[in-house]
């Protein structure tokens, strides 16, 4: 039955579940006990902080692992028999974190809120996801562009293959509108009826294992915690709590269907939770329609599984080569519900600021931005700390800011790629304490630091490796392929050549269709012709790339 917020907000004949597609194949009914070897693993991995709704510190737990181990493992095999969640575990302490700094403080929807939950039960949480993801990511009613909370998918992945289309639709002329749907709220808003049946008709889920992940979100309650001052309790009728484990699951599997309303126009898109873009080539008339009315289509729907998308907030952008940007005219806007929607020279997607000519300026200097606040904060503390606790600092704060996402930078202006290695080298002489008259490379070299183009290069060679062999993401792995020669080419000895795709253009050319297979084959043999280890792979290709940026 449609709650009744969901009565309030659509007409009473439509069916939230009117575009999935029924769920055929196994299903998934019974859930299998935990091992001791399991659970002890999952507790050995835990961060050492607790939870301020815990009863037992995490820190007992952890020492204590071999008598936790068989309690939990216990507690967890009647949980999973009898299908009941337990109810001392379903209360929150709710913690207001602002969105995005800057942001008015006195505005409640600025604030996003996150759940503080039991330690114990994220323990239960983590050994129901192992067994439900397992299942559901073998549906086909799994969007199979859903980059959030599936192994070998991430938000790289995701923009490398948005970027992938864009390149390719800019080698047949065409420019690509993109298009960022924002979601009010949508963790909080989801219904859990509709997710219920969701769970059993679209995803084959039933039995004791339904039972359990409907007796896990009812009757769950919340308090607020600010400093020292909490809020009385209040029931939680709507939503998945934000910070919990399975949440965010059940909250991707809950929007899949929107995959069905989007493929139906032809529409290409991508979602990492509850992020979604929309984008199409430009290269007919008919285009910029077809994508209003998938936008029209796809509001209802989301209105009519109680959730909201907020056309205001949609941003859109024309992404195009630089050529085409000076010589065609703007769009004016896009019709997105009621609102009208004018194009941006800059959207930020997943904490990458794109750009309408793919240069990656913005955000290279965003990057070199951030990376500079924290080196001066460094700068302050260096005399103070030994050079390993300062090496260990640098890479965790600066060398992850550097290295996040720079699969995009393949291609990208000699310029971009100077600014950043100013601030490697920045970062390095302040670790070591090397004066600006000395020269870099020797201490990059002691650092075994890889310079900033060999950086990217490691990580697109790196996940290409992970691509061939995983075949995840699979929206990935389809666009590479292994090379079979007919005729007898030196290449043909190697086992592991794929085949390359020549662009039109060299903006094409950055797309992961094409520079993928190119910095694969260049690598040595010996390199792409053992794929049997992930760790002996990354420690080869770093030494075959250190020698040859430092020509030992």
């Amino acid at each position: 039955m449609i709650s009744s917020k969901l009565k309030d907000r659509v007409d009473l004949d439509l069916d939230p579940l009117k575009s999935d597609v029924c769920h055929t194949g196994q299903l998934l009914t019974n859930l299998l006990p935990p091992t001791i070897d399991e659970v002890t693993k999952l507790i050995n991995a835990m961060p050492a902080k607790s939870s301020v709704v815990d009863s037992i510190p995490t820190s007992v737990i952890k020492t204590s692992v071999d008598i936790f181990a068989k309690l939990i493992v216990r507690l967890v095999t009647l949980s999973f028999t009898e299908g009941c969640f337990p109810t001392r575990y379903k209360t929150a302490s709710v913690t207001p974190l602002l969105k995005k700094t800057g942001l008015d403080r006195e505005n409640s929807a600025n604030y996003r809120p996150i759940s503080n939950l039991h330690t114990i039960s994220k323990l239960l949480e983590r050994i129901l996801m192992s067994r439900l993801i397992a299942h559901v990511e073998r549906s086909p009613s799994y969007n199979r562009y859903q980059s959030a909370y599936r192994k070998g998918y991430s938000t790289e992945t995701a923009i490398l293959r948005l970027l992938n289309d864009i390149y390719c639709n800019a080698d047949n002329k065409a420019r690509t509108l993109l298009l960022q749907l924002d979601l009010s709220a949508a963790f909080d808003t989801l219904d859990s009826e509709t997710l219920f049946k969701r769970l059993e008709h679209t995803f084959g889920i039933s039995g004791c294992a339904l039972r359990w992940l409907i007796s896990y979100l009812e009757n769950r309650s919340q308090f607020i915690r600010v400093g020292n001052s909490q809020s009385g309790r209040k029931a939680c009728e709507y939503g998945v709590p934000q910070g919990s484990v399975l949440g965010p699951l059940l909250f991707t599997l809950y929007v899949a269907p929107v995959a069905n309303v989007i493929a139906s126009f032809n529409i290409s898109h991508s979602q990492y939770a509850d992020d979604t873009q929309l984008y199409i080539a430009l290269s007919d008339e008919k285009a910029l329609s077809s994508l209003s009315n998938c936008c029209t289509t796809v509001y209802n729907w989301f209105l009519l599984n109680g959730l909201s998308l907020n056309p205001d907030k949609t941003e859109a952008i024309v992404i195009e080569t630089g050529a085409r940007h000076r010589s065609e005219g703007p769009l004016d806007f896009v019709i997105v519900g009621d609102a009208k929607i004018r194009p941006t020279d800059s959207v930020k997607s997943l904490g990458v600021i794109i750009d309408n000519t793919l240069t990656f300026t913005a955000h290279v200097n965003s990057m070199c931005k951030a990376a500079y606040f924290h080196i001066q904060a460094l700068r302050h503390i260096r005399k103070r700390v030994p050079e390993d606790v300062a090496l260990s600092i640098a890479s965790s704060m600066i060398g992850a800011r550097l290295d996040y996402c720079n699969s995009i930078l393949h291609g990208t202006s000699l310029s971009n790629i100077q600014k950043l290695q100013r601030v490697q080298n920045s970062l390095a002489r302040i670790v070591t304490g090397t004066r600006r008259s000395e020269h870099i490379t020797p201490v990059l070299a002691r650092l075994h630091w890889l310079p900033l183009a060999m950086r990217v290069e490691y990580k697109v060679a790196l996940l290409t490796f992970k691509v061939i062999t995983t075949q995840q993401p699979s929206y990935l792995y389809d666009l590479v392929k292994f090379r079979t020669s007919v005729r007898d080419l030196r290449s043909s000895s190697r086992i592991n050549c794929l085949q390359t795709d020549s662009s039109k253009t060299v903006f094409a050319s950055r797309a992961f269709r094409h520079s993928a297979p190119i910095i694969w084959n260049n690598l040595p043999s010996e390199l792409t012709d053992d794929l049997s280890s992930l760790n002996s792979f990354k420690s080869r290709l770093k030494t075959h790339l250190f020698r040859k940026a430092f020509r030992h």
